[in-house]
């Protein structure tokens, strides 16, 4: 009997033990980071694989330069981004715009686009004198923004004229035109030649970032409605480039301070 007790007090001990190592083999460990280690691996190298991935995409890399170096078009002048109120970049690129998305969004819709407002930072080089190629548009918006319409009141409109002026800055604008009196304030307001209605509402032409108040245009946060038209702004140029022989020099005055 006593040796039953005794086996009977081993196996109890042995229980224990085993679920003992159960509950730690199943409970969860904190694992910690107390290490990180990185290691370049070439790939412009001389070896046999670095060689084999270069020939691979050869013929892709051959197949985009191509594309890429054709040419659209001829600037028979520079186009820079110099300028005060306006630039010869800016006027182009605003203009391109409209003239590429009202067409689309007329079909959509069967509403025009009123005015354009992009921003000067947006544009990233000039067009120089000479060959113009789809190179040239992704130089200058390499960004994937793409063109959207806002719908904005005219007490919208008052806010994005009090920007324009507070910014002093040349973003690109077609469709209004303004002049800046001497107590700083617009007038002479003049949307698609038509005087501007603040009882009225606008379809504003910009860019997805713009749209969500980027570069403090928070004037298009508050609008009635957002239109993607789903078109990049580089392919808006691309496209303008490959229809257009000569690129032309817009100089026509949308912004005038009065004296």
């Amino acid at each position: 009997m006593a040796k039953l007790k005794n086996y009977n007090v081993v196996l109890a001990h042995f229980v224990l033990f085993l679920t003992f190592l159960i509950v730690n083999a199943c409970s969860t460990t904190n694992l910690h980071v107390t290490r990180v280690e990185g290691k370049l691996i070439p790939i412009a190298s001389d070896n046999k694989e670095s060689s084999e991935i270069s020939k691979f995409i050869q013929p892709y890399k051959d197949h985009i330069d191509k594309d890429l170096s054709t040419v659209l078009a001829i600037a028979p002048e520079t186009l820079d981004k110099n300028g005060v109120w306006q630039t010869p970049m800016g006027n182009l690129f605003s203009q391109v715009v409209y003239e590429k998305g009202n067409p689309i969004f007329k079909m959509r819709e069967n509403k025009n686009i009123d005015l354009v407002l992009l921003n000067h930072g947006g544009i990233r080089t000039i067009i120089p004198k000479g060959n113009v190629t789809a190179r040239t548009a992704y130089e200058i918006m390499p960004f994937e923004n793409s063109l959207v319409v806002i719908v904005l009141k005219g007490e919208q409109i008052e806010e994005l004229l009090n920007y324009f002026i507070t910014e002093n800055k040349p973003h690109p604008l077609y469709g209004m035109t303004f002049t800046i009196g001497k107590d700083n304030v617009a007038k002479d307001i003049l949307i698609q030649g038509k005087p501007f209605d603040r009882n009225a509402i606008y379809y504003v032409g910009t860019n997805d970032y713009l749209s969500n108040g980027g570069d403090n245009m928070v004037f298009f946060r508050k609008g009635i409605h957002k239109y993607d038209l789903d078109y990049k702004l580089r392919n808006i140029l691309i496209d303008y480039f490959t229809e257009v022989e000569t690129v032309p020099l817009l100089t026509d005055e949308r912004i005038r301070v009065e004296k």
